[in-house]
């Protein structure tokens, strides 16, 4: 009888070891695909959204207006004298404390504070979690720009566009134009910080293409002259 106990308790190890490593990978590459491209999923046109109050930077001209979607939660406790889960909804999608904004944002609509004229920042489907706005920038070249953080591509393919996928490096104007992708195809930024006319930043990349992101893989650094007209990342090793 002691020998079954150990026998079914070894049995429960190997199977809940099991089940951790079956976590799914960040990334989850097409079979075959050496090089992957990626596939910018549209904005799908049925999908239900709201949008928060415009929010305005100090010394800009334009109204961003976060749009998401009605969150509901599970607040875990019942009604009462029901077997009813108590749900709660929220329709607040982001949070501003300038100069930032965070929040499960899928796009961001641009007003010139004169004008009713309403434009989105893309056609692609996103969920973006902060922009910021380079004030000290704007201060001393009078240059106003954005830096998004947001997911782009459902990169584990579970049907959702969240922290479970890669994160991506954007930058904008201050009225959402030319909105360029800095991070490379299928890199995971890691962080970012501008100093005087620069933005810096590192990404790692997978390079054994197993889905996921550890010590065996690459860390690349890059900077972006944000003065110049097209916004092109340069690669750069401090450790040499």
């Amino acid at each position: 009888m002691k020998s079954y106990i150990v026998l079914l308790t070894v049995s429960l190890a190997v199977f809940t070891s099991c089940e951790e490593k079956a976590e799914k990978p960040k990334v989850i590459y097409e079979a075959e695909q050496k090089t992957p491209e990626v596939s910018y999923q549209k904005i799908d046109s049925t999908e239900i959204n709201i949008a928060d109050l415009p929010i305005k930077f100090n010394g800009t001209n334009y109204l961003i207006h976060p749009v998401g979607n009605v969150r509901i939660y599970n607040t875990g406790s019942t009604r009462s004298g029901s077997s009813k889960v108590n749900n709660q909804v929220s329709y607040k999608i982001s949070n501003y404390s300038t100069p930032e904004i965070t929040g499960f944002i899928t796009n961001i609509m641009f007003q010139h504070k004169d004008s009713l004229d309403l434009r989105p920042l893309t056609t692609n489907k996103m969920q973006i979690s902060s922009i910021n706005y380079l004030d000290e920038l704007a201060l001393k070249t009078n240059k106003q720009l954005l830096v998004y953080t947001l997911v782009d591509v459902d990169t584990n393919k579970d049907g959702r566009y969240d922290d479970n996928d890669i994160k991506t490096l954007y930058l904008s104007n201050i009225n959402g134009t030319k909105f360029t992708k800095l991070t490379p195809t299928y890199h995971e930024l890691l962080d970012w910080q501008v100093i005087d006319d620069k933005l810096y930043f590192r990404s790692i990349e997978d390079i054994n293409k197993n889905g996921e992101f550890d010590s065996e893989d690459a860390v690349h650094y890059s900077f972006v002259n944000l003065l110049r007209d097209q916004w092109k990342p340069e690669a750069y090793n401090p450790l040499k």
